[in-house]
């Protein structure tokens, strides 16, 4: 599969925290996305990046919170989460990035 400019536009930036470094011993990785980007289009994305076989992609969207920015009143912007599964003896090490 070639890689598409496209894909680089879908995926944001891996999430390092520690839920997704527990997600990870199950053979899954998380990223942040675009908010319009769809399932199909995020295993596309990854596949076509990593050179990996994608077995299932779950999305999440996080709202944002709203904080106070130098005493006024502002809104976080919300962030759509992949939580992309693997297939078996499938890795992608996001320490190094893209």
């Amino acid at each position: 599969m070639s890689t598409k400019p496209e894909h680089y536009d879908v995926i944001v930036k891996p999430i390092i925290t520690e839920k997704a470094t527990m997600a990870s011993e199950a053979n899954a990785v998380v990223f942040q996305v675009r908010r319009d980007a769809t399932k199909p289009l995020i295993k596309e994305a990854v596949e076509a990046l990593f050179g990996v076989k994608v077995k299932a992609v779950n999305t999440t969207i996080t709202k944002g919170k709203v904080k106070k920015f130098r005493g006024r009143i502002g809104q976080r912007s919300d962030v759509k989460k992949a939580y992309v599964t693997l297939e078996a003896g499938n890795t992608i090490d996001v320490a190094t990035g893209l």
